[in-house]
């Protein structure tokens, strides 16, 4: 018994190398492309490693659509970009049925399928379109497969939506509701670059040749890497941390002084979210096993859509990654 548990972790050993070797060569490969968003781009790779979703939220001009695009060519996926808009129905996103008429006249349905029919899907502005249009990515980004017209069409794996909402010119747009921000894995903020990334910019992509993404991983390589991180072990202190953490961020009692402050906090989904994002961050970095410090890195993108703040909060200036830090202080 003792040997087949020693081979199995030494096979651990041995894939997590692998993978972690290639997953620093994505990373390097996308980092050619993107500058000044490392951080940007390591939370992105982490929610893909860990099968999850993504909201990205930043300013117009920040490179969030060429980021998908690179994604894509780095990690050998299948990309697809909507243009979310007001007019945007459902049946844009997922397909839908036509009516066929054969040369003996005999008549029948025949699926055609939307762009939602991707491995990697950007939902650029997601936040523009109506509730009912939105909603038609709850059923893909949960359950892996659509509904049309009562029969089941299973999407391409893997299948990953990168979303990106604008946090200006709020008007004419339709905030994303509770239980479609939960689907995702991480809010990821999209900040400017810093002025030496920024002048690095400037010289990369104002010249005669811009640097194009190169391939680094397939979506087979992809899918192991994602069944790997799921094997990864994590010791007893970091699954405390985050159960004191994501139980913290909720009103009640475990939430302490920060408690007044909460409106509502995450679920049991939150909780599932940090243990595998702890896990690819800790196999990204070439490590077998996460630490605290891997929860509290990643503590902020993974709660801070899935909480809202009570009036007398709002009132009183507080925002939730304030609430956040304070509950942080509490675990490490």
């Amino acid at each position: 018994m003792a040997e087949s548990v020693e081979k199995l972790e030494d096979g651990i050993v041995r894939s997590a190398e692998q993978v972690s070797s290639q997953i620093r060569a994505a990373k390097d490969a996308i980092g050619s492309v993107i500058f000044g968003q490392d951080r940007v781009v390591e939370n992105t790779l982490v929610t893909i490693l860990s099968g999850g979703h993504a909201l990205l939220i930043g300013v117009p001009g920040l490179a969030k659509t060429k980021l998908v695009e690179t994604l894509g060519v780095t990690l050998g996926l299948d990309a697809k970009r909507i243009q979310f808009t007001p007019d945007l129905m459902p049946s844009d996103i997922l397909g839908a049925e036509v009516l066929d008429e054969s040369t003996a006249g005999k008549r029948s349905f025949r699926f055609i399928s939307g762009p939602v029919f991707a491995q990697l899907l950007m939902a650029d502005e997601i936040n523009r379109a109506s509730p009912r249009t939105q909603s038609a990515l709850l059923q893909a980004m949960q359950e892996q497969h659509i509904t049309v017209a009562g029969a089941r069409h299973d999407l391409p794996k893997p299948f990953h939506v990168l979303a990106t909402q604008n946090p200006l010119e709020q008007e004419g747009t339709y905030p994303l509701p509770e239980a479609q921000l939960d689907r995702f894995l991480m809010e990821i903020d999209v900040d400017y670059p810093d002025r030496d990334a920024e002048r690095r910019i400037l010289f990369e992509t104002t010249g005669a040749e811009e640097t194009l993404a190169k391939g680094s991983m397939t979506a087979d390589a992809l899918i192991a890497a994602q069944r790997l991180v799921r094997r990864l072990p994590v010791g007893d202190s970091v699954v405390e941390a985050i159960l004191s953490l994501v139980r913290s961020a909720r009103p009640g009692p475990d939430s302490g002084e920060a408690g007044k402050f909460i409106a509502w906090g995450p679920g049991p989904r939150a909780s599932q979210s940090l243990m595998l994002a702890v896990r690819a961050r800790a196999l990204i970095d070439g490590r077998l096993a996460p630490s605290i410090d891997d929860v509290l890195d990643l503590a902020e993108p993974v709660l801070k859509h899935r909480m809202a703040l009570t009036f007398q909060a709002r009132a009183e200036g507080r925002t939730i990654p304030d609430v956040i830090r304070q509950l942080k202080t509490r675990i490490g």
